[in-house]
């Protein structure tokens, strides 16, 4: 593999310049500056709609810009689709490796390539012993561990003569060995003068593989330069915006109309699934209990096992003291626990089906709505209730869904769950992709549900929302609960830092 010929010339591989990029009035991008050197880390940071995927969509020709300007090797390009990016040396390794699992590594490395097999198959073997990496070609793809995968990924791109690598989160679903050996591929790839783009929610990184950082915060960048020059304080603030509540001041100390002394509603004990482990948690009659963390932290995945969606893998879940360890979606409604999912649109919606389809489609399970036959009038009855309660704006109970604000379809997803008579609700990104006006009403939902008594599992990536609404919070890091914030020190730093795996205190049973 050639060195890369820029190496040692000062002039950037990647020259972002003042980029722009908006869908609709929400501007996403806000005039970013970026430059990749070759045989440069540079590890970009921020939360989740910080911008980070927007700006390498817009690199990868994905997406297009609304202004400012590339340049590769001090020239000015275009980047109007993938194959463009990819002509100029540009190759993105995703977060979840796409391989074909029926072929072997050599055919997925080599698919779509016009040349012959036994040139390709030389300059393959040639690239591995390069690198000193030793995989099987003839193995197939669905043999391959996650770190293999990736493997696979980066010598696609390498093949393609990539100068410029984006690895998305690429250490997200590996173990310590995979990741030490991953790291090791990184450095070896720096010594050719590849330049990498590294996103990453995991601070510790950053200082472990590094040479440069860039922090994004709500379409704009806060922080960038050599990783030297940088405490991990210096990266939780560039994190946080720049109103946080004078970044560690915690928020007065309300006294909770929470009781403590009760039996919890729910308890979740050693429990574990695919994405999170060993987590305990208690949620109190009439408590909202924010869970914190970044993508990846296994939050979701969390609440997707407990109502019944994937398989536990060890530990319990009591519901009013009622063991509900995997038990089947509809079982699970039918204890009293619902679930409103982050994506509404996927798991969340008909949207071909009128409002009251989709308010009453969760009733259906309990005979509420009749046994045989459906009684129109208790499908009025529940549809006109959280229509008028959420003041959700429909020309009538038959509008199609699909034809909503995001806003009024959130308010029929919260009030579907709600319709089941559940005692408690797993709110996962409520107010996710609804405007300001939208989200306001969502709050007012969340406190009148409290003020009813129902209680409240509230999993949330801004930390400003969980300020606002929660009583206590816990935060989850790498699939584990790694802190616990009571009323007095909840607040943005203090979430932040724990999010991204700085914690001060020592992580407690929540």
């Amino acid at each position: 593999m050639e060195a890369n010929q820029n190496a040692g010339s000062g002039v950037p591989l990647l020259s972002v310049r003042g980029i722009y990029k908006s869908f609709g009035l929400n501007a996403v991008l806000k005039g970013i500056d970026l430059d990749v050197m070759p045989g440069e880390v540079l590890a970009l940071i921020g939360g989740n709609g910080a911008g980070k995927s927007t700006l390498m969509k817009i690199i990868m020709g994905i997406y297009s810009h609304d202004s400012g300007r590339l340049a590769m090797n001090g020239e000015a390009v275009a980047l109007n689709r993938p194959s463009d990016a990819l002509a100029r040396g540009i190759y993105m390794v995703p977060q979840e490796p796409l391989l074909f699992p029926n072929m072997n590594v050599e055919e997925n490395i080599t698919i779509g390539f016009d040349r012959g097999k036994a040139e390709l198959h030389k300059e393959l073997a040639d690239t591995m012993a390069d690198i000193g990496w030793n995989l099987d070609l003839g193995r197939k793809a669905s043999s391959l561990s996650i770190a293999e995968q990736q493997l696979v990924e980066i010598l696609r791109g390498i093949l393609r003569h990539a100068r410029l690598l984006i690895l998305d989160e690429p250490t997200s679903a590996l173990t310590f060995d995979e990741v030490k050996s991953l790291f090791k591929v990184v450095r070896d790839l720096r010594e050719k003068g590849i330049g990498i783009i590294y996103i990453t929610h995991r601070l510790a990184e950053v200082f472990d593989i590094a040479t440069h950082v860039a922090i994004m915060r709500d379409g704009a960048i806060t922080i960038q330069g050599p990783v030297a020059g940088f405490t991990r304080e210096d990266l939780v603030k560039g994190l946080l915006p720049p109103d946080a509540e004078g970044g560690v001041q915690a928020r007065a100390a309300v006294e909770s109309s929470v009781d403590y002394g009760a039996d919890p509603v729910l308890e979740l004990e050693s429990f574990s699934g695919y994405g999170f482990s060993d987590v305990s948690l208690k949620v109190w009659p009439g408590e909202i209990l924010g869970v914190a963390g970044v993508v990846g932290a296994g939050r979701t995945e969390m609440a997707t096992t407990i109502f019944g969606m994937d398989k536990v893998l060890g530990g319990r879940v009591l519901l009013n003291g009622k063991d509900i360890t995997g038990k089947r979606t509809r079982q699970v409604i039918a204890a009293g626990l619902n679930y409103v999912p982050e994506d509404r649109h996927l798991n969340g919606l008909f949207k071909i089906c009128d409002v009251a389809a989709n308010t009453t489609s969760a009733s259906l399970f309990g005979g509420a709505l009749g046994k045989v036959l459906l009684n129109r009038r208790a499908e009025y009855d529940i549809t006109e209730k959280y229509v008028k309660n959420f003041r959700t704006k429909v020309t009538g109970h038959d509008q199609l869904t699909g034809s909503l604000s995001g806003g009024n379809q959130q308010k029929i997803v919260i009030g579907r769950s709600l319709a089941t008579n559940p005692g408690i609700v797993i709110l996962d990104e409520p107010t996710r992709g609804i405007d300001a006006a939208a989200r306001g009403d969502v709050y007012n939902i969340i406190h009148q549900l409290r003020e009813q008594g129902l209680s409240i599992l509230l999993i949330s990536s801004d930390m400003e929302e969980l300020v606002e609404l929660a009583d206590r919070v816990v935060t989850m890091y790498q699939g584990r609960i790694n802190a616990e914030f009571q009323k007095a020190d909840i607040n943005q730093d203090n979430l932040t830092s724990a999010a991204f795996g700085i914690v001060e205190q020592e992580a407690k049973g929540a």
